[in-house]
């Protein structure tokens, strides 16, 4: 099977850079513009993407689509697209049971469902992202990224495995994150910050530089991994598993306030420790 179509649901940071990657190698991609901002239109036209207006148009006109947005939206964006025949990729970071719950809506409306997980930074032509897939149609779908700058792997087991793989990813990387911005409130809570970091220096002397950089991603990026936290804790308990760990960060994620131009400093994380601890009561 052969693409000759395909939608893009939506174009953010992520989104667009695999549009872009796409792009540059001979696909026609489509988005929507209707209830899009000023950013997601700017970042659509710097990848080269063609604006149908609609999602309507899109599912009309497009034989294959991937969903690219914030957890929180997966469900709604994929019920949008109600009707489409062609082949959805779902590529967000979702818990199985919600995959399914996608599956079963889009295949209910007569498209193919595959399930995708992405590990890694917005793809580019300096950079490789991973995007792992699963299900039936996830090797034709596979080859659409060939000679791209996304390494896109088919894995067997369940058609929800890539979703599956993708939280036990994030459960670390995004999990550890934030308990290290947990820890350096606690610190500050219990004025040993300056001590923390002095034994940190000499066991764990990396930590400190990592604190910062937790810091600028809750800033630029928090918001949007809440969802992706209550995710990863739903996925645990479905297995059974306590799933208090990422219920926690998906709270200290929630705190601090957006700032898409944060660095990775000492105020920055300032900011961020005593967004936290405003939240927990008295600073």
């Amino acid at each position: 099977m052969t693409f000759s179509s395909i939608g893009l649901l939506h174009p953010g940071e992520m989104g667009a850079g695999i549009g872009a990657a796409l792009v540059r190698t001979g696909h026609a991609v489509s988005w929507a513009s209707t209830g899009r901002s000023a950013p997601s239109a700017t970042r659509a036209t710097e990848a080269g993407l063609v604006d149908v207006r609609t999602i309507g148009a899109m599912v009309e006109g497009s034989d294959l689509i991937i969903s690219v947005c914030p957890p929180h939206a997966a469900v709604d964006v994929a019920h949008q697209v109600a009707g489409f025949r062609g082949t959805y990729l779902d590529a967000n970071a979702i818990a199985p049971q919600t995959a399914r719950e996608i599956a079963a809506a889009v295949e209910t409306g007569g498209a193919v469902y595959v399930d995708g997980g992405i590990i890694g930074a917005p793809p580019s032509p300096s950079n490789a992202t991973r995007l792992y897939l699963s299900g039936r149609g996830a090797p034709e779908v596979s080859q659409v990224f060939t000679g791209t700058a996304v390494d896109a792997r088919v894995i067997p087991g369940d058609h929800v495995a890539a979703s599956a793989l993708k939280m036990c990813f994030a459960a670390w990387t995004k999990g550890t994150t934030a308990l290290l911005l947990d820890i350096r409130a606690l610190a500050r809570a219990e004025g040993v910050d300056d001590a923390l970091l002095s034994e940190w220096q000499r066991s764990l002397p990396d930590l400190a530089g990592r604190s910062l950089q937790a810091a600028r991603q809750a800033s630029t990026k928090g918001w949007r991994w809440v969802g992706e936290m209550e995710q990863i804790a739903a996925t645990f308990r479905s297995a059974g598993l306590p799933d208090g760990f990422h219920r926690a960060a998906a709270e200290i994620y929630a705190g601090p306030s957006r700032d898409e131009e944060a660095a990775a400093d000492d105020a920055t994380l300032a900011a961020v420790v005593h967004a936290l601890l405003r939240r927990g009561g008295p600073d």
